[in-house]
């Protein structure tokens, strides 16, 4: 249901753009990382019908979120990379459990509030 490219190796600094095109009409969207040895966080979401957007801490002013309601289809923009961005990046989406945004900083859907996930993407920063 999801399927999920662009992914690689970059030197840090660099710039990578990830997509994820989805096979039905979705209601949220994010990006999740998962690292060796850390556990799995969230990275970004955006809510399609309004268009907001949500980032985790780490990434804001770098990674940017966005979409293309033709296609179904999200991507995230991830500039002034680092070694610590390194992980699999795994797309997921989200009909009828996308939760009410929160107003608290720095808040993200979690794992558990998307319904389907893709396999994700490796993205690798040195």
């Amino acid at each position: 249901q999801l399927v999920e490219s662009g992914g690689g190796s970059v030197q840090a600094g660099g710039s990578l753009r990830l997509s994820c095109a989805a096979s039905r009409v979705t209601s949220c969207m994010g990006w999740f990382r998962q690292a060796p040895g850390k556990e799995r966080e969230g990275v970004a979401t955006i809510y399609v019908v309004s268009g907001r957007t949500y980032y985790a801490d780490s990434v804001k002013g770098r990674f940017t979120i966005s979409q293309d309601n033709t296609k179904n289809a999200v991507f995230l923009e991830m500039n002034s990379l680092k070694p610590e961005d390194t992980g699999m990046y795994i797309c997921a989406m989200g009909v009828w459990t996308c939760p009410t945004a929160s107003t608290v900083e720095g808040w993200l859907p979690a794992w558990g509030d998307y319904e389907h996930w893709g396999q994700g993407t490796q993205v690798t920063v040195s």
